[in-house]
This record gives structure tokens, sequence and C-alpha cells, in this order.
């Protein structure tokens, strides 16, 4: 009795969507870090990508694991759409970057970035730490304006919606900026 609570419980929490503490209209933490692109690491700076366009930022927990792997192929499939619409796209974790290396290559299919973050400081800047399992991020995507300003975030285990709602906040953004030029 005691387990099937448990494990009801367990699927309750799983199926409630968490929520990151920064909302849209909050300044989006800068962060300078260690990232890779098809296996190629280099420094990506969030001011300087702002600099182009919107970024979508988003946080997975592991590279390699299920959710994650399915998350980095949806992103790659979008990556040429969200480009076309001037933005820049960049997943973020704890895992080291020898190992982001070979993500960014298979999972990500060479399309996007990848960024290191061993000591979860930006995590933690983002408030997208998993909260039962604090060494991990949670699955949270921003979409940050060119101005730094957050204007969409979502918290979902579930990779599913990531993509499709970030793409439709980015297009948003994208159709209210073009009104107001």
């Amino acid at each position: 009795m005691k387990r099937l609570l448990i494990m009801v419980l367990g699927g309750f929490v799983l199926a409630t969507p968490l929520y990151a503490a920064l909302k849209p209209g909050a300044q989006a933490p800068n962060f300078t870090t260690q990232a890779t692109l098809a296996g190629k690491p280099f420094t990506f700076s969030l001011a300087e990508a702002l600099k182009t366009g919107p970024v979508v930022l988003y946080f997975y927990p592991a590279a390699f694991t299920p959710g994650c792997t399915v998350e980095a192929h949806e992103f790659a499939e979008a990556t040429d759409k969200f480009k076309a619409l001037g933005a820049t796209v960049i997943g973020v974790s704890h895992d080291p970057i020898e190992k982001l290396n070979r993500f960014s290559v298979s999972e990500c299919r060479n399309k996007f970035a990848v960024a290191a973050d061993a000591d979860q400081s930006i995590t933690k800047a983002y408030d997208a730490v998993l909260m039962e399992n604090p060494e991990y991020a949670n699955r949270t995507s921003y979409v940050i304006s060119p101005g730094g300003k957050i204007i969409y975030e979502y918290t979902a285990m579930n990779p599913d919606k990531h993509v499709k709602n970030t793409m439709a906040a980015v297009q948003k953004w994208q159709a209210e900026h073009k009104k107001g030029s």
C-alpha cells in the first residue's frame, strides 16, 4: 500500500508542471560559459548572442538520457526555423564539455550549441535546479529578447512541448517587433 501511494504521488508530481521563478518581464541573468557546437568548444556569451536576436535558452538534466535526447533532436530539427526568425538556440546542463562535445554532434546533430554549467551557477541564476535531484537542471526553457528580458518561460519534465512553445514565443515576439518598427 505504501509503495502504491508513493507511485501515485510520484506520477502526480511528474504530471504536474513545475514553474521556474524567472517570469516574463524579468531581466535575464547574463552569463559567459564554455559551450560546444558540432563538437568544437567555444566561449558562449549571452550578451553577444542577444546582439543578433532573441535567444532560446533551455536547461536539461543530462546529456544522453532519453528525454534530453528527444528534446535535443526536436531542437535540432527546428534550428533552421529559429535561425530564420533571428533566434539563437542554446542548451545548458551540468555535463562536462567533453561529454557535450559528443552530444552536440550526435544528438544536437551539429545544429545548435550546448553549454557546460559544471558549478550550476547558470542553472541557479535561472532558478532551473531540479528540486527532486538538485545536482541536475530541471527541464526549463526560456526565450530572451535582445533587450535582455525574459519573454517566455516553460517548465515541464516532459520534453514534448518545449520546442513548439518556444517557437511560438519567438514568432509572437517577431510579429510584435515588426509591428513596432
